[in-house]
């Protein structure tokens, strides 16, 4: 399993688009943190990529990836070797080669300018959203045997879960304005990753006017202590599920 996990990683590290992927993030985030004049300008800016960027390329890349692999997993089905351990050595591979990606592009400036506490926060943040969205791109790529769709599907998450979630929360807000509606946004926003991310990275920071209505209502709801371990379990639930549910998809169908 070594050996696979080492080939898959090895050649996903020198691919061209992970390349570009590292150079973008090295470019962005060396010009934000250098140019701006206020540490919580800059750990906004590294918010940003943490919310927009990371996401869409983890989904595009591990799906488009695993159909063009297509081969190379069919041939490593016919040795002598369980789903499983093929599945592990994929993800393993494709995730392993985003995060040093991200490591060395962004982690490198944001300690060197940022406080420790929230350069890692950040770090910590941008490896999970690199495996939230690489799960999700497994469980979406083996749900679907055509590329164009799978691929279309991948975009869609991504629109969903940075875009359109937090719109129909707002509009939530909104329409029931005048109601007590703390506890169910809260519950809501436990549903999207990203506002996890977001609610943990501005805690960090202590800027509460930043965190919105809702991150607001979760802090107020949670606590600062008790929200932190809740955003943490299900941003690990968010990596756990959609993976076993991948894997168990996988075992099962004839490919």
């Amino acid at each position: 399993m070594k050996s696979i996990v080492k080939t898959i990683f090895l050649d996903n590290v020198k691919s061209k688009i992970v390349i570009i992927y590292f150079v973008m993030l090295s470019l962005i985030s060396w010009t934000a943190l250098l140019l701006e004049d206020s540490e919580a300008k800059g750990t906004l800016t590294m918010l940003n990529i943490l919310l927009f960027v990371i996401p869409l390329m983890a989904l595009l890349y591990s799906t488009i990836y695993l159909y063009n692999s297509r081969e190379f997993v069919v041939l490593l089905l016919s040795q002598p070797l369980r789903r499983s351990q093929i599945w592990h050595s994929l993800f393993s591979g494709v995730a392993g080669s985003l995060c040093i990606a991200f490591l060395l592009g962004s982690g490198i400036p944001v300690l060197l300018y940022l406080s420790a506490g929230t350069a890692t926060v950040l770090i910590i943040m941008g490896m999970v959203i690199t495996l939230i969205f690489n799960a999700l791109a497994f469980l979406t790529t083996i749900l679907s045997t055509d590329k164009t769709r799978g691929i279309g599907a991948a975009i869609l998450l991504w629109l969903f879960f940075t875009m359109i979630y937090d719109a129909l929360l707002l509009y939530i807000i909104m329409i029931f304005s005048d109601y007590p509606i703390e506890r169910p946004i809260t519950t809501l926003l436990m549903l999207n990753p990203l506002d996890m991310v977001r609610f943990q990275v501005i805690l960090k920071m202590d800027v509460s006017a930043m965190m919105g209505y809702s991150g607001a209502a979760f802090k107020e709801f949670l606590g600062e202590t008790l929200g932190t371990i809740i955003s943490t379990l299900l941003l690990l639930l968010w990596i756990v599920v959609p993976y076993l549910l991948s894997l168990i998809i996988f075992k099962r169908k004839d490919l």
